[in-house]
């Protein structure tokens, strides 16, 4: 094998990614710094605050980011840098001891890409740091869990953080299928037929107002529960959502008890009102 000129060597050097991991416990820093360091640039940093002196000089491809940390935490962390129009669009990567499905579901919704949860393996450390800096070129425009016997929902929302935190927290109870292109709805829902739909109000191409309309106008899809995904102070989207056919509606942030519980009452309802139906008609019948 030709060895690298050093030419060769400052380019490929130049043209590695970087890595900002913040931690306040000194033995994490430095682990993580020697198992990534072969292959990307580490900078660390021991608090959030440390971690935005760092932003003014160095802008990073990905930051990993506990969350229990003094001063201030990941969570509000995470809140300053995407409230931050230089740093918004920064991928970050929790990486924490925190396991609750409470903190993952928290993480996710407040914009980070993934959660990592202590202890973890090397190989599942860089394998993630991979995917999200470098993500295939298809990605599936859905997933589900497996077990014929959940309930199917399907989840459509242009932010894949909130897909992936709405995800995380029904996948236990039931079997999810998520969607970041409004204009694949229709398209999918012509293939399966889930039991609820969990739809954005606010998506390029189409909105959740267009495509409850269409839903609706679909044979088999007169009565199918869909819960409008909205955020506080737009109760005048959730009004107009409902009249045009919205079975309910959800605020972000959301706690995965209650989204999980309100996507089970409605689910139970479409259910019995199904029934109801049946009954009536072979009465009539």
């Amino acid at each position: 094998m030709k060895e690298l000129t050093k030419m060769e060597e400052e380019i490929l050097k130049g043209m590695r990614k970087k890595i900002m991991y913040v931690d306040d416990i000194q033995y994490s820093l430095i682990t993580v710094k020697n198992r990534l360091q072969d292959t990307y640039d580490v900078f660390t940093a021991e608090s959030a605050g440390k971690m935005f002196e760092l932003l003014e000089n160095i802008f990073p491809d990905l930051i990993l980011m506990d969350v229990n940390m003094p001063d201030v935490d990941g969570y509000e962390a995470i809140k300053c840098l995407k409230a931050d129009e230089r740093y918004a669009d920064i991928p970050v990567v929790f990486l924490t001891g925190k396991s609750d499905r409470d903190s993952v579901v928290k993480g996710l919704s407040l914009g980070a890409i993934d959660y990592i949860i202590k202890p973890y393996t090397a190989n599942k450390l860089t394998e993630i740091i991979e995917n999200n800096l470098n993500p295939p070129e298809q990605k599936e425009t859905s997933q589900g869990e497996t077990g014929a016997s959940k309930p199917v929902v399907l989840i459509v929302d242009d932010v894949n953080s909130m897909l992936r935190a709405m995800q995380y927290a029904l996948q236990d109870r039931f079997k999810v299928y998520i969607l970041s292109k409004s204009q694949d709805v229709l398209d999918f829902l012509h293939a399966k037929k889930p039991d609820l739909i969990l739809l954005d109000y606010l998506m390029p191409v189409l909105n959740g107002f267009d495509l409850i309309q269409m839903i609706r106008a679909m044979p088999d899809y007169e009565d199918t529960p869909i819960i409008i995904i909205t955020t506080e102070g737009t109760m005048d989207h959730v009004s107009k959502a409902m009249s045009i056919g919205a079975s309910d509606f959800i605020v972000k942030p959301f706690k995965p008890k209650e989204l999980s519980d309100k996507v089970a009452r409605q689910i139970r309802i479409a259910k019995q009102m199904r029934l109801f139906k049946e009954d009536m008609k072979n009465n009539m019948g």
